[in-house]
């Protein structure tokens, strides 16, 4: 058994069990849930690094052979997954050292983040689609017990919203795969996508709509997103901040392997199908940010609309667009969750408030004002910043497909990087630029030099990432692409799962 493909799993599960352990002692759990996340950070180095040289990797727990047993598999686009989580992992571990509370922590904060880990990591290294599901079962427990941690009213009414349509997506979900198995005998995703060419094309297409709507629920895509802003702004920072670069992105990960691997025998309905969701999320979740005045409500919605980018390159469904939406996806992970971290910064006394109610950060903090301006030009898509990049390859593979639904989709996405780019010159002239207002409370939410380097470190390394990857895009580039490769052709990941004589 190759270990290296368990260990995305392990890690967050021994860091989990050993701060549970050490339940009453605070201090130790916050010492074991950086050092976890920095090992996780670690394993997807290394991983990335051998499915980079090695090629896509494979084994079977248990000793069952394929397509029986339990597989874990991990192709470019799982390591870069995996990477990714560990990055979100650090810096957020990192800044919860200020931001969560002693009650939080007393109240299990550390085990439940990494056993959210756990969870999102083993969505992107499994083989077959029971397990999926599995994972994405321990990932919503976790993140539900997280957003109501503290237990105070608001939290309460986002999280109820957020578990109810998890549980519509997990029903939806659990449905198709009694379906599937009911109808090809199969649940491994390398030999189903050779046994679902062969069903009739009703029930093929029913699956696919079945997937796509509880795929499309954990990614928040239109119409399916309200969960997200009103869930988003209610749990601390940390905690939104681990769900931005994580939570929608298992979603959108879900959706990729399915309609990359599994439903590709409808292409031109369901990837038509999806262009339309990607304009429309992309709109509805720039106009409700161009709608709201509280900096967290903005941010979520405009999480929303990201999504839109990455499930347009999905329906372009091009080498060139499928390299564009794995290049977003990472990108905007770390943009969206760097200006969540912001975000907890600039809260006045501690709590958000309306933009009414903030001004002045400009002459206050220079180096926030500059890591805010900074991320959030690179959400816009302003050049030469990681955010155009993505936008770029997204709007050429558009171009190049050329027809009449593609030059739509691509309309929309240029009209909604420029009202993006409005929005958040909307939050940088009324938080940072202006003078601060008479009736603001500017009390400092931190105190202490140490308390402040841990709330600003996490910012200044992503900031410092994201400026990396928009001016020199190019190694990252050359690994998505090998990455996209590998989606549009799956001939090796399906060989790397069952054995060499298949396909």
């Amino acid at each position: 058994m190759k270990v290296l493909l368990v260990l995305p799993v392990l890690v967050p599960l021994a860091t989990a069990s050993l701060s549970l352990l050490s339940f009453r002692r605070v201090g130790r759990q916050r010492a074991l849930g950086l050092v976890g996340s920095v090992l996780q950070l670690t394993v997807g180095f290394a991983l990335l690094r051998a499915v980079h040289r090695g090629g896509i990797q494979s084994t079977q727990l248990g000793g069952w052979p394929a397509p029986y047993g339990i597989t874990f598999v991990a192709d470019l686009f799982s390591a870069l997954m995996v990477l990714l989580s560990g990055v979100i992992a650090v810096v957020t571990s990192i800044y919860s050292l200020s931001d969560i509370d002693r009650g939080r922590r007393a109240h299990g904060f550390y085990p439940l983040m990494h056993v959210l880990l756990m969870g999102t990591n083993g969505v992107f290294v499994t083989g077959d689609l029971f397990n999926l599901y599995v994972w994405f079962e321990v990932t919503l427990i976790a993140s539900f017990v997280l957003l109501v941690l503290g237990n105070e009213r608001p939290q309460m009414q986002g999280a109820i919203k957020y578990v109810a349509m998890n549980l519509i997506s997990s029903a939806l979900f659990l449905t198709g795969l009694g379906i599937l198995y009911g109808s090809v005998h199969a649940l491994n995703m390398a030999d189903l996508s050779l046994k679902l060419p062969s069903l009739a094309p009703p029930i093929r297409f029913t699956l696919a709509m079945i997937f796509l709507v509880a795929f499309g629920i954990k990614a928040a895509v239109f119409p399916l997103f309200f969960w997200l802003p009103d869930s988003y702004h209610t749990p601390p920072v940390t905690v939104t901040a681990l769900f931005a670069g994580l939570l929608t992105k298992v979603g959108v990960y879900a959706l990729v392997r399915s309609f990359t691997l599994l439903f590709v025998g409808d292409r031109e309905a369901t990837h038509a199908l999806l262009l339309g969701i990607a304009a429309f999320t992309m709109a509805v979740g720039v106009l409700g940010a161009v709608s709201h005045r509280e900096v967290r409500r903005i941010l979520a919605f405009h999480s929303v609309s990201q999504v839109g980018y990455m499930v347009m390159g999905l329906g372009l469904f091009t080498l060139s667009s499928l390299s564009g939406a794995i290049f977003f996806v990472l990108h905007h992970a770390i943009i969206k969750s760097n200006l969540f971290l912001i975000s907890g910064i600039m809260r006045s006394g501690g709590k958000d408030a309306s933009l009414d109610l903030q001004g002045g950060l400009l002459a206050r903090s220079p180096g926030l004002s500059a890591c805010f301006l900074v991320t959030a030009l690179s959400l816009a898509g302003i050049p030469p910043l990681s955010g155009f990049w993505a936008k770029l390859i997204l709007v050429r593979s558009g171009l190049e497909v050329g027809s009449r639904g593609a030059a739509a989709v691509v309309a929309t996405s240029l009209a909604v990087g420029l009202v993006t780019l409005i929005s958040m010159t909307k939050i940088w002239n009324e938080a940072f630029w202006k003078p601060a207002p008479a009736e603001a409370d500017l009390a400092p939410r931190e105190s202490g030099a140490r308390r402040r380097a841990l709330l600003y470190v996490p910012v200044v390394l992503l900031t410092a990432l994201g400026v990396t990857l928009g001016m020199a895009p190019e190694p990252l580039l050359a690994v998505v692409r090998r990455a996209a490769a590998q989606l549009a052709d799956p001939t090796d990941y399906v060989r790397a799962v069952l054995g060499e004589g298949r396909p």
